[in-house]
């Protein structure tokens, strides 16, 4: 109830009353209306404002100021000036290798090994469309926050994953001790067997995690990791295997004219005690090493007794030359010495490993120049991958299928890149197939500074003339082709390997 306004002579004035109410409401309305009016008025500003400010960010053709690319601040700049800069400054200044150590030996993987590829240009239009997606309110409001609460973005890598598996697998095959798994060789009539040895293998999953790791981090410029290795344990000896796979009967040698056809002899092999006496022998000694005796039914007729007639066709040949080192000659003739007159029938398989047997001191093998962590040093058997890289050239002129072969890990002085093949017993072999219908012959000698390594066997009409190509494709690397003809026209190229080497230290 509004207050009543009394006069002096104490009666009440009504016509006063209804004045001041009245005039007490036009001043609140007024007041009202010029707040209202106000708050159009800083509305309207507040509008104004924000329409130039996202006009501008709109019309704006450069990256948003805040934003930086690896580290990089790309502020204001358009999109190729963005892409030179992160280019200049940073992708410029990676390595191109990823480098490993293992003990004192180092192996590098090369970005282009496995196609690795960093993707700049993505990187670039990610950092251009920072501010530029969503509502408008929701790019103003990204503006706005950027000085505060810069973006970082990172340029993604892509590369090829098997071509990785494939690299990791050649650096694991060529660190050093290996596992020696349990093997055998026939030595002076005797049957050696060997248990094996304790080694090193490396884990190829951890170390294709740090390179992805490196790779997308950016953490290989002078940076040398390690690779993760673990103990790997030899298998146990099979003697049963053993026996099985050395055990054979006797036969004579001969071939056929209609068909034409060699059968080569076969000298029989037996254990001379019984197979669970051979069980309980190594059971009971336990070494690392186990000589068994064997007992020998031999041929009456040999291939050698066949002549040449035999094997009338020269099918592959090679020859690499040698230093006239004493230690090192007479390594080379003894590893040539077991490879001479080896024949093997359609569909066998020859290991080098198999003929030639453990380089021991007992065998007969000397010191000589070997590579060993990256230098030049003496160690037993040096110089048989000479006989093993002659007759693996040899081979492939023959062309016969090749199962198994490793190049060195450094360039061989006695054949181009891509040309070589190393062994190692117990690890590395060199295996190849005959897989041509009629037997072949190898005959291999070691004279006057020159190893030569041939293939002898019987050639047929559609049998190609072969062409051997090794290209340089890198610093340390090397691929190499097959090439078939036929009357002169190439028929077929085969690629037959992509090797990296190291340098030496």
């Amino acid at each position: 109830m509004a207050n009543q306004i009394i006069s002096h002579d104490g009666t009440e004035d009504e016509n006063q009353l209804v004045i001041s109410d009245s005039d007490n409401n036009k001043r609140i309305q007024f007041r009202g209306v010029v707040i209202v009016i106000s708050l159009i008025i800083i509305l309207l500003i507040c509008v104004c404002f924000l329409t130039i400010y996202s006009v501008i960010n709109y019309t704006d053709k450069k990256i948003k100021k805040g934003v930086f690319i690896e580290g990089i601040d790309v502020s204001a700049l358009t999109l190729d000036d963005a892409k030179n800069k992160v280019q200049t400054e940073f992708l410029d200044k990676l390595e191109n290798t990823i480098y490993f150590q293992y003990g004192e030996n180092l192996y590098s993987l090369a970005l282009e090994q496995i196609n690795a590829k960093y993707k700049l240009d993505d990187a670039v239009q990610k950092a251009y469309n920072v501010g530029r997606e969503g509502s408008l309110i929701t790019r103003d409001i990204t503006v706005f926050k950027l000085p505060k609460n810069p973006v970082n973005v990172t340029i993604d890598v892509t590369f090829d994953e098997e071509a990785l598996e494939d690299c990791i697998s050649d650096i694991s095959a060529k660190l050093p001790e290996q596992v020696t798994q349990p093997s055998y060789y026939i030595e002076d009539g005797e049957l050696i067997i060997t248990s094996g040895k304790i080694g090193k293998a490396a884990s190829n999953e951890e170390t294709k995690g740090i390179v992805i790791d490196a790779l997308k981090n950016k953490r290989y410029k002078d940076v040398y990791y390690d690779i993760p290795t673990y103990d790997k344990y030899p298998e146990k000896i099979d003697v049963d295997k053993i026996y099985n796979e050395i055990y054979r009967e006797m036969k004579n040698a001969y071939f056929t004219v209609e068909p034409r056809m060699v059968y080569a002899d076969v000298t029989g092999i037996d254990f001379r005690d019984s197979v669970d006496d051979v069980k309980a022998q190594i059971e009971r000694e336990k070494k690392d090493e186990y000589n068994v005796a064997l007992k020998y039914t031999r041929a009456d007729v040999t291939v050698n007794d066949l002549g040449q007639d035999a094997f009338p066709d020269e099918l592959g040949s090679f020859v690499t030359k040698y230093s006239n080192n004493a230690n090192r000659t007479t390594n080379l003739r003894l590893a040539s010495n077991k490879i001479n007159g080896t024949v093997i029938m359609p569909g066998d398989t020859f290991s080098y490993n198999k003929i030639v047997g453990e380089r021991t001191i007992a065998a007969g093998y000397k010191n000589a120049s070997v590579f060993e962590n990256g230098r030049i040093v003496d160690g037993l058997g040096g110089g048989i991958c000479q006989v093993s890289t002659t007759l693996y050239n040899a081979v492939l002129y023959a062309n016969l299928q090749i199962v198994e072969r490793t190049n060195h890990m450094f360039l061989a002085g006695y054949a181009d890149g891509g040309r070589d093949a190393t062994v190692a017993y117990g690890s590395l072999d060199f295996r190849f197939k005959n897989n041509r219908t009629y037997p072949i012959k190898i005959e291999s000698r070691v004279e006057n500074g020159y190893c030569t390594v041939k293939v002898y066997g019987l050639r047929m009409e559609n049998d190609f003339d072969v062409e051997i190509v090794s290209n340089k494709i890198g610093p340390l690397k090397y691929q190499a082709f097959r090439r078939l003809y036929q009357n002169g026209v190439l028929v077929g190229t085969e690629e037959l390997s992509v090797d990296t080497y190291s340098s030496p230290n």
